[in-house]
């Protein structure tokens, strides 16, 4: 048996008859570039997500670098985020012509840890960055008096959580924007690149739309120097159809999530991952920790387990930010984990035939690593 780590045909297949009745529409009237798809995506995830506004753009680092200059965010100024995270995080502070100012997580969950953040705040700092990680949600509560005693915004990097919650309230929509990414991969998954940001400030999106759009709120007139980052008209039509699925797709994980906790408890040498109080955490990934972490994927890929590791270098560790002369040591418990995280395969069509396949392959890969 083969099982890989995301499984995008089952989930095309579910979609297929949907997504291309739709694609046919968009094809037939030549709306490519905007259009009824695209507004009525936006108006469905904002709802979804419970804030005032979406506005779609043309990936996931667009959408945060966007979220980010939406919030005040501008060259010389400083970007506080946790050293744990994709490293477009990171790109999308750089590209604005900011610094990232990167903290260690907590040992428990490898979020953020506000306990770290005041230490590292100045004058310059205009946003904090939560990033919620692999579907959970980082403690922002916590982070948002914070930001408002250094004069920052909470933005939040949800490219991982389309549909979690913390103590009710939705990712996306506990700062004062967000950024997601709507990758293939992710909970919801577009058949390219695709991005939005959501916020409940009308001031924040009227600026993202700018921004995004050349600058420009008519045509041939140019406010401030843009970029051009719209959804994809087509990406739009996929993404609806995927949506009306989330709420069932991230039960269905959530049951994977916990029979695999409930299946390796008694495996020594595997520690599995657990929810934060408050949180319904929706497992855009589920990640376990292991010694030989090395060894043990490279025994399930010879098994045909697709495992992964998300990820294996924390972002001061990377060439391209050795600049920012943080040194190995810095962010111990990032350091730790990137030696020790290996995520198993977790998608909406996994059967309990697969994952009892990936649960015998990790139990034997483990033991013989021990």
């Amino acid at each position: 048996m083969s099982v890989p780590l995301v499984d995008l045909a089952a989930q095309q297949q579910e979609v297929d008859a949907e997504v291309r009745a739709g694609l046919d529409e968009v094809f037939a009237t030549t709306a490519f570039i905007g259009g009824k798809p695209v507004t009525e995506f936006e108006q469905r995830y904002a709802e979804a997500t419970d804030v005032a506004y979406c506005v779609g753009v043309a990936n996931g680092t667009d959408a945060l670098e966007l979220a980010l200059r939406g919030s005040g965010v501008t060259a010389g100024t400083e970007v506080v985020l946790p050293a744990n995270t994709f490293i477009a995080t990171a790109e999308a502070v750089s590209r604005i012509g900011a610094t990232p100012v990167l903290v260690d997580v907590d040992p428990e969950h490898l979020l953020i840890d506000p306990d770290l953040v005041a230490a590292v705040t100045s004058r310059l700092t205009r946003a904090i960055v939560p990033v919620h990680l692999f579907g959970q949600v980082a403690p922002v509560e916590r982070l948002l008096d914070l930001a408002e005693s250094a004069g920052a915004a909470v933005v939040e990097d949800a490219a991982q959580s389309q549909g979690a919650t913390r103590f009710g309230r939705y990712a996306g929509s506990l700062g004062r924007a967000a950024g997601t990414s709507f990758y293939p991969g992710k909970n919801l998954g577009a058949a390219g690149d695709a991005g939005a940001v959501t916020t409940n400030s009308a001031e924040v999106a009227e600026q993202v739309r700018l921004i995004a759009n050349h600058g420009s709120a008519r045509k041939y007139h140019h406010d401030v120097i843009g970029i051009n980052s719209r959804l994809d008209t087509l990406q739009a039509v996929v993404l609806q159809a995927k949506l009306k699925r989330l709420t069932a797709w991230n039960a269905r994980r959530r049951e994977l999530a916990a029979r695999y906790t409930e299946l390796l408890a008694d495996l020594d040498g595997v520690r599995t991952p657990v929810s934060a109080p408050g949180n319904e955490d929706v497992w855009h990934l589920y990640v376990v920790r292991v010694a030989e972490r090395d060894r043990v994927l490279d025994e399930l890929h010879r098994a045909g387990i697709g495992a992964g590791i998300h990820y294996p270098v924390p972002v001061h560790l990377t060439e391209a930010y050795r600049y920012l002369g943080y040194k190995p040591g810095a962010f111990p418990v990032a350091e730790r984990a990137a030696g020790e995280i290996l995520s198993l395969p977790i998608y909406p069509h996994l059967t309990e035939q697969q994952q009892d396949w990936v649960i015998d392959a990790l139990r034997k890969a483990v033991i013989r690593a021990q």
